[in-house]
């Protein structure tokens, strides 16, 4: 598929997928009707090298299709974005990795939670694992996960890696009760003394430094992306979804709601069609950066040129101040949305929910992402598996 096929089939299964938002709400994970639209058209495996079935489309599709979905349903978007990125990190892995997950079905879902919180002990051939790991989203539609975890070696120098571990090797606590994102199904992940052989870690420096065992295997330039780009995105852009989704729902409630204690229509309010104008501009804003942002980088890396410490570090701080700013001026329109907004049902008060709890991903702190361009800025080092 090109990018515009892409693009049309998940356009296909919007109205099937809005029609299920209450259904995923209650549920509190994705529907298996949505999952199997998903993996059956192959629209899950946008990132994924062509030689294992994928598209190996820029990241920027996969990023406009995650708008698209969180413009309907949050939880979809959410849940969509993260699970198209992991075959892309996937192909970073080493060749008998892939085989692994793709050998037999190359449309297996793969999900995550990248917390460093396991218990790491270097054994001959690999590692052992242990842990309680939160907030993998999606998860139970997975029959393989990617853990986080920091193998003590040098004192000075901790090397977390990502760990790759089969349906088998871990279970799943069913813990999802949230206010927003409610359909995510992001649950916790618990490991008790797995075996993970070398071939299934992946070092997050070798990761930051794009000197990965799969970049000598899959060579187009996607995968000579960072980490630290490409993941950040595909949340933000799911975020985006969920504002651009609350945009259309307030301008809808200005355009027909009227203002019973005034006696008068939203839509002649100034105050309502200013709010509106900001919401808009705001939003679009933060969508441009993005897209500037992640163009730069992939235009750089197909012309086979080094990445910028600064354009690597704008990316990530773009990402965390746009969302902040949109999320100020969707308060500010909710605020002015009147009582019918927080009826059970609404879509405006569900799409405010939904960006609240993105917003919360530890990815989005904006001092992190403000002090790694500040550093970039003034030419200093900086150091962090997520760069």
């Amino acid at each position: 598929m090109d990018e515009h096929q892409y693009l049309d089939q998940m356009a296909a299964l919007l109205p099937g997928i809005e029609a299920r938002v209450d259904d995923t709400e209650q549920l509190r994970r994705i529907p298996d009707a949505t999952i199997k639209e998903l993996r059956d058209s192959g629209l899950m495996k946008a990132l994924q090298p062509a030689r294992w079935g994928g598209a190996e489309l820029d990241p920027i599709v996969a990023y406009r299709a995650a708008r698209m979905l969180g413009s309907v349903c949050g939880s979809t978007g959410w849940v969509y974005g993260i699970l198209v990125v992991h075959p892309w990190h996937l192909a970073l892995f080493p060749e008998q990795a892939q085989e692994e997950v793709w050998g037999d079905d190359d449309r297996e879902l793969i999900a995550s939670t990248y917390a460093p919180l396991g218990q790491v002990q270097k054994v001959e051939g690999g590692f052992r694992l242990s842990g309680h790991w939160p907030w993998s989203s999606g998860t139970d539609h997975c029959k393989w996960v990617f853990l986080g975890g920091v193998e003590q070696g040098d004192p000075a120098r901790p090397d977390m890696r990502a760990f790759l571990l089969p349906r088998s090797d871990y279970r799943i606590e069913d813990t999802w009760h949230a206010e927003g994102l409610r359909g995510t199904g992001t649950n916790d992940i618990v490991v008790e003394d797995a075996f993970v052989p070398e071939y299934r870690t992946l070092s997050y420096v070798d990761t930051s430094a794009l000197d990965c065992p799969g970049n000598r295997l899959n060579t187009a330039p996607i995968y000579r992306l960072p980490f630290g780009s490409v993941f950040p995105l595909t949340i933000h852009a799911a975020a985006l979804g969920i504002a651009f989704g609350m945009l259309d729902a307030y301008r809808d409630s200005v355009a027909e709601r009227i203002k019973l204690a005034y006696g008068e229509a939203a839509r002649d309010d100034p105050y309502s069609q200013i709010h509106l104008a900001q919401f808009s501009s705001t939003l679009d804003a933060a969508w441009l950066q993005m897209e500037r942002n992640i163009g730069v980088l992939t235009e750089r890396v197909k012309r086979g040129e080094a990445l910028g410490v600064v354009d690597r570090a704008r990316l990530r701080h773009d990402q965390v101040y746009g969302l902040a700013r949109v999320l100020e001026v969707a308060d500010q329109c909710f605020s002015a949305s009147g009582g019918n907004a927080i009826r059970r049902g609404h879509p405006l008060q569900r799409f405010w929910r939904d960006l609240h709890a993105a917003r919360q991903h530890a990815i989005n702190e904006y001092e992190l992402g403000a002090v790694l361009y500040g550093k970039a800025l003034l030419g200093l080092e900086i150091d962090g598996p997520m760069f």
